[in-house]
């Protein structure tokens, strides 16, 4: 089958690029332009035709893995396969209406995230705590200017797994996806744009997370960490008790 060219479809601020990646690539998947067995073109290739950075182009790749739509091959690349029977994974069997298994989920991330906070603050390279600081930088400006947040701040605690330069943390966040961040939750529940006090809360929490991590202090990090999804649970327990 011949292919047709890959369009630069990125607009928008950063927070967009990975589902504007995704999507596209999504969609020539699912449209049979990339057939099973068709090998992807290379991170450079995408870098160049989105017009993107290549940490873009990794979570939109990570995000087809998770659906199980493209493997990669050490060395070889990354090639789409069969998409297997719709199988809900348990990680990902998260009821976005109902408070309580948002709080079981953050009370699993806790344990999780506290060790990746911790050992990015060890492993961390410039370039790594670069991405921490942009994605805490835009979760805040996104905050302010009332507009949804999920995305960045997905986008930053995927930074700090990755920042602990162990696979497997990132892989978990991915495997998740974006319910990892309940925040669609409150609109859902009718909450409209976040007070000041909560924004400038959850700002400080963000950042206290980021400086440790920065100052190379794996055990601030971790009790950054903890604090910030520990205060997370107990912010959707009070939702729990409201009418």
């Amino acid at each position: 089958m011949t292919k047709t060219p890959l369009k630069n479809t990125s607009s928008g601020g950063r927070r967009n690029l990975v589902s504007e990646v995704t999507a596209g690539l999504r969609g020539r998947i699912e449209s049979g332009e990339f057939e099973v067995g068709d090998r992807l073109p290379s991170e450079a290739q995408l870098t160049e035709a989105f017009s993107v950075s290549r940490t873009v182009v990794r979570e939109a790749i990570a995000a087809l893995r998770a659906d199980g739509l493209v493997e990669p091959r050490q060395g070889a690349g990354v090639f789409v396969q069969e998409p297997s029977a719709s199988i809900q994974r348990s990680f990902q069997i998260v009821d976005m209406d109902k408070i309580s298994s948002i709080v079981e989920m953050l009370e699993f991330r806790t344990a999780v995230e506290m060790e990746a906070a911790a050992l990015a603050a060890t492993r961390r390279s410039p370039a790594q705590e670069e991405e921490i600081y942009e994605a805490e930088a835009e979760i805040r400006a996104l905050a302010q200017r009332g507009e949804a947040t999920t995305e960045a701040d997905f986008r930053l605690h995927r930074a700090i797994a990755t920042a602990a330069n162990n696979p497997r943390f990132a892989e978990f966040l991915d495997l998740m996806g974006q319910s990892v961040i309940p925040r669609s939750a409150l609109k859902a529940r009718g909450e409209q744009r976040s007070p000041d006090s909560y924004i400038n809360l959850i700002s400080d929490e963000h950042r206290a997370i980021a400086d440790a991590i920065a100052a190379g202090d794996a055990e601030a990090a971790r009790d950054a960490m903890r604090r910030h999804l520990k205060g997370s649970q107990q912010r959707y327990r009070n939702m729990l008790r409201r009418p």
